[in-house]
């Protein structure tokens, strides 16, 4: 199948007096799985029906490649979408339902022959290509719907939260399915969600969209762990926020896995000082700053002799036990004043509920320490 680029240029809409997108600037490159991520209402949606044609931008343009197609239909900018309801036609076939964008494109039927029977191995339901959709499961049915618009090989694959419509282990099932169906199809795919998990699981690429704005572009991995500012460290997942206090640079003992040539700096915080190696530049000696901590990043382990920087002794003082991981809630005292924070630890060890309250160390990684300005 063909890959293209997509560009997205300073692209606004308004719907009369209400603004959906906000001069947004977007390169999704060809053949490259890019997540469109956002809560409700921040304009994901609307730029990708803006992307397909179905709406036009009020200012800005769309370009496939190098070809403006601003002012091009659907049909013409060979653009497919995938919706949230599959839209299969009931009284068809699995097999009618993905030759029916062939027979309207006037395909010869020998290539729609082998054309159909290319996306249903890609889809791997070949052995269903006979059933009608009433019999087939969700994640079937979305299979179908992805094999639909794969057969018509589309310049570019649109889908809108396709996966909203699944109970929670079909969606984790589909997940593997859509990106290995999106790899080896080879086209570019741009996929609208709101659920942190999918895009992480899925994308290449990605933009958190927040008020019609892009917050930050980049892989998943840098901007679950490397967050611009507190919106995308939220959104992403759940994340330990803390006040603190710039305090210039800092030396960092030797230790296993320590960042290499890094910049460390010291902080100022409500459970004491810590020492990071996320902080951006620029920052001024005794500037408020606000910091974001993983709670998979805080390691919980019995209370021992340390001297190790980022070390505190803590109370686990409630624990959500989940088999693999526990969710603890730990609290550090500092000056009187007890400070709460969310911890994760994977194979648990330490238990404890709000009637039998264990004392603890916490560690904290200089790495995992991101230093955020907004």
């Amino acid at each position: 199948m063909p890959q293209t680029s997509v560009t997205i240029e300073n692209v606004s809409k308004f719907f009369d007096q209400t603004q959906a997108l906000a001069n947004v600037s977007l390169k999704i490159e060809a053949g490259e799985v890019f997540f469109l991520l956002g809560p409700s209402g921040c304009g994901k949606s609307t730029l990708l029906r803006i992307i397909a044609g179905l709406l036009p931008p009020t200012s800005g343009r769309i370009l496939f490649g190098d070809r403006d197609v601003t002012g091009e239909g659907t049909e013409k900018r060979n653009a497919v979408m995938v919706f949230q309801s599959y839209a299969l036609w009931p009284h068809m076939t699995v097999e009618e339902n993905i030759r029916f964008g062939l027979e309207v494109r006037k395909e010869s039927k020998a290539d729609q022959a082998a054309q159909v029977s290319e996306a249903l191995r890609l889809v791997r339901m070949e052995a269903y290509a006979r059933r009608k959709p009433n019999e087939l499961s969700g994640g079937q049915q979305q299979r179908v719907a992805l094999a639909r618009a794969l057969v018509v090989r589309p310049d570019c694959l649109l889908l809108d939260e396709p996966l909203s419509n699944l109970d929670a282990q079909l969606r984790l099932e589909m997940r593997t399915e859509i990106r290995r169906i999106c790899r080896a199809s080879g086209l570019t795919a741009i996929y609208v969600t709101h659920d942190q998990k999918e895009a992480l699981s899925i994308a290449d690429r990605m933009a958190v969209l927040n008020g019609g704005k892009v917050e930050q572009v980049g892989r998943p991995q840098d901007l679950y762990r490397q967050p611009d500012n507190a919106f995308v460290a939220n959104f992403m997942g759940e994340t330990n926020f803390m006040e603190a206090t710039f305090l210039g640079a800092a030396e960092m003992p030797p230790m296993p896995n320590a960042p290499e040539e890094v910049r460390f700096c010291g902080l100022d915080t409500p459970i004491g000082r810590l020492i990071s190696a996320m902080a951006p530049a620029g920052l001024r000696e005794g500037q408020k700053v606000r910091l974001s901590i993983r709670p998979e990043a805080i390691l919980v382990g019995v209370v021992g002799e340390s001297d190790v920087p980022n070390s505190f002794n803590v109370v686990v003082h409630d624990t959500l036990y989940l088999g693999e991981v526990a969710q603890h809630q730990v609290t550090a005292t500092k000056n009187g004043v007890a400070t709460t924070l969310k911890a994760f630890e994977l194979n648990p060890r330490i238990l404890a509920r709000d009637d039998a309250k264990q004392e603890a160390q916490i560690f904290i990684h200089p790495k995992d320490i991101v230093v955020l300005t907004s």
